[in-house]
C-alpha cells in the first residue's frame, strides 16, 4: 500500500489505462487528421456542427453517465472496455459472468484482474468474429435476411439485458450485500413507463440519461430512509481490521 491507501496493482494499472487511454486517443483522431491533411478535404465547421451536432448531444452524456455507472463494476478495467467499446452489450455482460464464474469480489484487485482479462478476451474474439463475418458475409446473406432468423435477432437485445438485470439484482456489488435492492428500481421504471405510455417513445440513449440519475438520486435517498442497507462483505471487513490495526 502506498501513503494514499492503493495497492501497486491499482497504481499500475490505472498507469497503463491512462497511457492506453491516451494512445486510442491519438490513433482514433490521429486517422482522420492524417487523411484530411494529405488529401486536402477538410470539411467546414458548419457542416461537422450541423452533422454531428446530435449525435454529440446524445452520445457524450451517454458516455459520461456510463463511465460513472460502470467504473464501480469493472473497476480498472473500465479503461480497456471504453476504448474498445460496445461496454453494455458485450463487455459488461463478460465481466459479470467471469465475476461469477472466478467467485471474485468486485472493487478488489482479484476481480480487477478477472474483469480485465475477461474484457481482453471478449475484444479478441470479438476482433475474429468481425473478420469471420466480412469473409462470409456475401455467402451467409440469405440466410441472415430470411424472416425466421430477423425474428430472433429481435429478441436477442431484450434476452442479454434481461440475464444482466438479474445478475445484477441477485449478486452482491462491491464486496457486500445490498438489503432491499428491489426498492431502487420503483422510481426509476415508473418514470420511465410514464414517458413512454404519456409522453413519447424514447431511444436507449435518451432512456439511459434519464433513468440512471433517477436511479442514484432514489438509491440515496432509500440508503439514508433506512429502506436500503449495505451489509459489509469478507474482503471489505478484513481491509477495514487491516486498516485499523496499522492505525492502532
Amino acid at each position: 500500500m502506498n501513503k494514499n491507501g492503493l495497492s501497486e496493482y491499482t497504481n499500475s494499472v490505472h498507469r497503463i489505462g491512462r497511457i492506453g487511454t491516451v494512445i486510442a486517443i491519438l490513433i482514433m483522431l490521429g486517422i482522420p487528421v492524417t487523411m484530411c491533411t494529405y488529401f486536402d478535404m477538410w470539411p467546414k465547421a458548419a457542416d461537422l456542427l450541423m452533422f454531428c451536432g446530435g449525435l454529440l448531444a446524445l452520445y457524450v452524456p451517454t458516455g459520461i453517465v456510463e463511465s460513472v455507472t460502470y467504473t464501480p463494476i469493472l473497476g480498472s478495467s473500465i479503461y480497456m472496455s471504453l476504448i474498445t467499446g460496445n461496454v453494455s452489450n458485450i463487455k459488461l455482460p463478460c465481466a459479470l459472468n467471469a465475476l461469477d464464474i472466478a467467485k471474485a469480489e468486485q472493487n478488489t484487485d482479484e476481480g480487477d484482474a478477472v474483469c480485465t482479462i475477461a474484457i481482453a478476451v471478449s475484444s479478441l474474439i470479438t476482433i475474429a468474429v468481425v473478420i469471420v463475418g466480412v469473409l462470409m458475409l456475401v455467402p451467409l446473406q440469405p440466410l441472415l435476411s430470411s424472416p425466421t432468423v430477423q425474428v430472433a435477432t429481435s429478441y436477442m437485445l431484450p434476452a442479454l439485458f434481461g440475464c444482466m438485470f438479474i445478475r445484477l439484482m441477485v449478486t452482491n456489488p462491491a464486496g457486500g450485500k445490498i438489503t432491499g435492492k428491489w426498492k431502487m428500481m420503483i422510481a426509476p421504471i415508473l418514470i420511465l413507463l410514464g414517458i413512454l405510455v404519456f409522453v413519447t417513445k424514447l431511444n436507449r440513449g435518451i432512456g439511459v440519461l434519464i433513468t440512471i440519475p433517477v436511479m442514484i438520486l432514489s438509491s440515496w435517498l432509500l440508503f439514508k430512509s433506512g429502506q436500503v442497507k449495505v451489509i459489509q462483505g469478507k474482503n471489505q471487513q478484513e481491509t477495514g481490521n487491516s486498516e485499523t490495526n496499522n492505525e492502532k
